[in-house]
């Protein structure tokens, strides 16, 4: 297995980080203090991370400022969403759920959010 780490550039505040290995560690709270800190974040209604990247999985975590939306697209696989702050209108084309601080739902491959 190929070790794969980010490439850090000037919007990535974090620096070098694991992102594919046989075991990687996050520290969510840590990265929710990274993205704070981005300059984009206080200048965009959103800012991201990959947090862990490999064959057939990928987490992103998403900051999201009040009033915030996300345009409808379909990702490759199945997505699950977990909230850990306030809360977020999820909609699909034929469903919609507010999801409150920690809770998450999944959606299967291909449905657009």
């Amino acid at each position: 297995m190929e070790i794969k780490n980010n490439e850090s550039t000037d919007l990535r505040l974090e620096g070098a980080r694991l992102l594919d290995a046989p075991l990687v560690s996050m520290d969510i709270s840590q990265f929710i203090q990274q993205l704070k800190a981005k300059p984009t974040s206080q200048t965009s209604d959103r800012n991201a991370m990959t947090v862990y990247k490999t064959n057939g999985m990928c987490n992103v975590l998403i900051a999201l400022h009040d009033a915030a939306v996300m345009n409808k697209h379909t990702a490759d696989g199945i997505i699950s969403v977990q909230v850990l702050g306030g809360e977020i209108t999820f909609s699909t084309d034929g469903q919609s759920e507010v999801i409150r601080k920690n809770q998450m739902i999944d959606l299967h491959k291909g449905l657009p959010p």
